[in-house]
């Protein structure tokens, strides 16, 4: 019995996820170009501006970050060594075919048929602009964009015709 218990012991449960299951990837700051994505404060964001200054006396050239978090648009400022890395979102766009407006949610298919009801209708003008498109009739393909674990709908436009 005292066999069974050390192995047991061994016995370490691992949560298993896919391959690019990560949120993030490390990227050296020297690296990031201008238009690609960073987390800057746990948020990711859209490179807008870069700037690199000289090598300073402790040996290293500083990047000067401005990006603009890709949900809210806010603006964020960072500032770090050029050899250091920075994580960058893994940022995903799909497009899906809407099929409803349901209490605030939008019923979405996908190109293969699967179905996705756990977007929000986007507050502001660009909700107000689906919903009225939708109300009238139109065919509307709606583009998700997702980064760490977070989605949210933030262009549409009509479906092509004779689909």
């Amino acid at each position: 019995m005292a066999d069974q218990s050390d192995d047991e012991s061994q016995n370490v449960n691992f949560e298993t996820a896919h391959a690019g299951a990560s949120v993030t990837y490390p990227q050296q700051c020297s690296a990031l170009r201008k238009n690609g994505h960073v987390v800057i404060k746990g948020r990711p964001c859209k490179i807008v501006d870069m700037s690199t200054s000289k090598t300073g006396k402790h040996g290293h050239a500083k990047v000067h970050l401005v990006a603009v978090d890709i949900f809210t648009n806010r603006k964020y400022e960072d500032i770090s060594p050029s050899t250091h890395n920075m994580d960058v979102p893994n940022v995903t766009r799909r497009e899906y075919q809407l099929i409803n407006i349901d209490d605030g949610y939008l019923n979405l298919m996908s190109n293969d048929g699967t179905s996705k009801d756990d977007v929000k209708l986007p507050e502001g003008e660009l909700g107000e602009q689906i919903n009225a498109q939708f109300e009238e009739g139109k065919d509307l393909m709606v583009t998700v964009v997702s980064a760490m674990n977070e989605e949210h709908a933030l262009a549409f436009k009509e479906a092509p015709q004779g689909k």
